[in-house]
């Protein structure tokens, strides 16, 4: 689902994930939801789809799914 709402373009944002078409960056959206928003909250505030706000939440939990820990 993600894939087709979050782009990264080195010409917009300085490369950091955005949703598609604005420059929203998916940071701002997952530190305004763990702030305490609500994802309807968090899509009127920057004008943006119900639907945004969730693929940036897959595409953050994806990235967190691809980490290797490693004890020292």
């Amino acid at each position: 689902m993600y894939e087709g709402r979050i782009v990264i373009d080195p010409e917009v944002r300085h490369g950091k994930p955005v949703i598609r078409n604005t420059r929203v960056p998916v940071d701002i959206i997952l530190g305004s939801l763990a702030g305490g928003m609500k994802i309807e909250e968090v899509a009127e505030e920057y004008g943006i789809k119900k639907e945004d706000v969730l693929a940036a939440i897959e595409y953050a939990a994806k990235i967190i799914a691809r980490e290797e820990i490693k004890i020292l």
